[in-house]
């Protein structure tokens, strides 16, 4: 299993917006994601709910996971797109 740890950079944390934006950016990977807070439970990072359900702050570390093909690149654009606190899905890392 592909996983990427990765400190939320986000300064409002994955909420409202930001929360939209990765979710977006999730289903677009076309693939299964999951993620979780370093010491939680995964959830379903395509699903909107469970993602603000997380509660996850600016700056906290959170894990996000795939056992798909092609996850590694997958997860490498959203890692980045999470820890630098981007707008938008970034078209190469």
């Amino acid at each position: 299993m592909a996983e990427r740890r990765v400190n939320v950079g986000w300064a409002e944390g994955l909420h409202a917006r930001p929360a939209s934006i990765f979710v977006r950016a999730t289903t677009a990977a076309g693939i299964p994601v999951t993620i979780a807070k370093a010491d939680g439970n995964a959830v379903n990072a395509a699903s909107m709910l469970a993602v603000l359900g997380l509660g996850a702050q600016g700056g906290e570390e959170i894990v996000l996971a795939s056992d798909a093909e092609g996850a590694d690149i997958a997860l490498d654009r959203l890692a980045k797109l999470v820890s630098e606190g981007l707008e938008e899905l970034p078209e190469t890392v």
